[in-house]
């Protein structure tokens, strides 16, 4: 099992851009220190009050340069919101830059307002992040090539650096859809999963036909899934139990609108089932939520919650997410990333 932070760089009521910046590199600071094994930066663009993470690759370089050890991923590079050939090179430098410490994970965003912001038809997503996940895959393993797609053609171009892995980094896809998990298992891409607007049994069921198309393409070795989950860690049951309610169900509800409002918007899929899993989410609550939605507790029951999740979903890595809802206190991240590090880590290796 590997065990990463989700970052997404948050702001806080009050905070300057700049104060949330300083808070994001310090926890980067004490996760390369306590040795966690990687940081995985989200992407969010036009919501400053949530995020000021914008620019992943360009986040990525900045915690290159002030760690040595700790592994840098993307969860996720929204890669259909840019030129693929560009993406590649500047993915490329940052491979180079933290000496191959990079993994880069690639999605295309379930909600469209990144997408409208940028003037780029939602209802294009799918199939321009494909086109683009090949581009970029050829860039970085040829040493020149040519391509003609829907979106971009390109003619004899030469990709400038490669990366610092050969043939480059690993990718790592965000599944949600049950019709992705088949095609990505075909594929034989490791993948991200979460226990947000589905149960982990149905998530389960979903890994389940991911691991059979994979098996059926003839991949080599074990499948590749890593969750993201909010995780709390205290001293105390109560403290654990009670402390971050209101800052992860902010998030519950906060997802569960997002979906109901983006279900009727332009691009929207009827496969991803958006109405129901905001109706899910609107009358869910924070009981049903602590038995398989987050991982809260004393370091033991976190390891015991986790076990079972990685039992469930067949899991290879947790990306723990210490501040879903973004109300959780300074000081109370950094106990809790600590008792993770320290205490649920070696109980789950």
């Amino acid at each position: 099992m590997e065990f990463g932070s989700f970052m997404e760089f948050h702001t806080r009521p009050g905070q300057s851009q700049s104060e949330a910046f300083r808070e994001g590199f310090a926890h980067i600071d004490q996760a390369e220190s306590l040795g966690l094994d990687g940081v995985w930066m989200a992407e969010s663009h036009f919501n400053p009050q949530r995020s000021v993470l914008s620019a992943p690759l360009v986040l990525g370089a900045a915690i290159a340069g002030r760690t040595s050890r700790i592994k840098i991923g993307t969860a996720v590079h929204v890669i259909p919101l840019g030129n693929p050939l560009r993406m590649a090179e500047e993915a490329a430098t940052l491979d180079q830059v933290s000496q191959g410490r990079f993994e880069y994970g690639v999605g295309r965003s379930g909600f469209q307002g990144s997408y409208e912001g940028y003037g780029i038809a939602y209802g294009e997503s799918r199939e321009r992040f494909y086109e683009y996940l090949q581009i970029i895959r050829h860039a970085w393993a040829s040493d020149t090539f040519s391509y003609e797609g829907e979106f971009y053609s390109y003619e004899d171009v030469c990709l400038t650096p490669k990366p610092y892995q050969r043939p480059h980094p690993p990718f790592r896809i965000a599944a949600t859809t049950t019709d992705t998990f088949s095609v990505l298992g075909r594929l034989g891409y490791p993948i991200f999963v979460g226990v947000r607007g589905l149960g982990a049994s149905q998530v389960a069921e979903q890994v389940a036909l991911y691991e059979q198309a994979w098996k059926d393409a003839g991949h080599e070795g074990p499948i590749d899934v890593s969750l993201r989950i909010p995780v709390y860690v205290g001293e105390s049951e109560r403290d654990a139990v009670t402390l971050p309610e209101n800052s992860f169900m902010k998030q519950f509800r906060r997802l569960g609108s997002q979906l109901a409002a983006s279900a009727t918007r332009a691009g929207a899929d009827p496969r991803e089932e958006r109405t129901e899993r905001s109706a899910q989410l609107a009358q869910i609550g924070w009981d049903e939520v602590r038995k398989e939605k987050v991982a809260v507790g004393t370091p033991d029951m976190v390891a015991a919650q986790l076990a079972k999740l990685r039992d469930t979903l067949s899991l290879s890595g947790v990306v723990a997410e210490l501040n879903a809802g973004e109300e959780i206190p300074a000081h109370k991240i950094e106990s809790s990333l600590e008792l993770f590090c320290k205490e649920v880590m070696p109980a789950l290796r």
